[in-house]
């Protein structure tokens, strides 16, 4: 099965030797399953022909907006629905969740209540899940069909799903601990209260359900859809 990474950021480029940018984190939380990828950085303006060009496709986190005013969110937010209209499977995870509830109807928001960073748990119907979170903005309202399947007190709508083609996660199943540190050190200082960084910094080295949701994530695009 082939998987199109929609790239929508880069992560720091004093982390990328060590961590890879963002399509390469998703190739490593995806290995295992048999999966082939293709790489489209659409912040760089390359996309795809069309939904056609991938079995399934992958939204990643960017430090943009989806709110923002960005030559290539538009036909993103196009591409998301003829996605959605030709019933492929389609995941995305921060900002990925983000532009997809937009693209669909939904709002996106600077969040009042501030920032989400490093290991938070959240609510779903299997228990407790804990991942890394690093985002100010939020879904603070769903598209029509939009179900909610994970939250907490701090975001709302932290996990959802639309039909049985969409999901879409606001934390970050692919950042691991030494990534949530050099973002704290690259783009945390002067923009998140310090005290907030130095509570995420003490509990980094606490354990997170990544594995875990890189597995739920491979079953989505394999299971049989009718």
């Amino acid at each position: 099965m082939k998987i199109g990474i929609l790239q929508t950021g880069h992560a720091p480029d004093s982390l990328i030797e060590q961590t890879g940018d963002y399509d390469s984190m998703f190739q490593t939380l995806l290995e295992g399953h048999g999966f082939t990828f293709e790489n489209y950085p659409v912040v760089d303006g390359v996309f795809p022909p069309g939904p056609g060009a991938a079995d399934g496709w992958l939204i990643t986190g960017s430090r943009h907006g989806a709110y923002e005013d960005h030559d290539w969110i538009p036909p993103l937010e196009a591409l998301i629905r003829s996605i959605r209209d030709r019933g492929l499977p389609l995941i995305g995870v921060c900002f990925g969740h983000q532009i997809i509830a937009q693209a669909l109807g939904g709002k996106v928001e600077k969040f009042k209540g501030g920032w989400a960073i490093g290991r938070t748990t959240y609510d779903t119907e299997n228990g407790p899940l804990t991942l890394n979170a690093w985002h100010q903005d939020q879904v603070t309202e769903r598209p029509e069909g939009g179900r909610v399947l994970g939250s907490n007190d701090f975001c709302e709508n932290a996990i959802l799903a639309y039909g049985d083609t969409i999901w879409t996660v606001q934390p970050h199943p692919e950042y691991d601990s030494d990534f949530i540190a050099g973002l704290i050190r690259t783009r945390g200082k002067g923009v998140v209260p310090d005290d907030q960084l130095a509570e995420a910094s003490g509990h980094l080295a606490g354990p997170v359900d990544s594995s875990l949701i890189g597995r739920q994530m491979a079953e989505f695009f394999l299971k049989e859809r009718v």
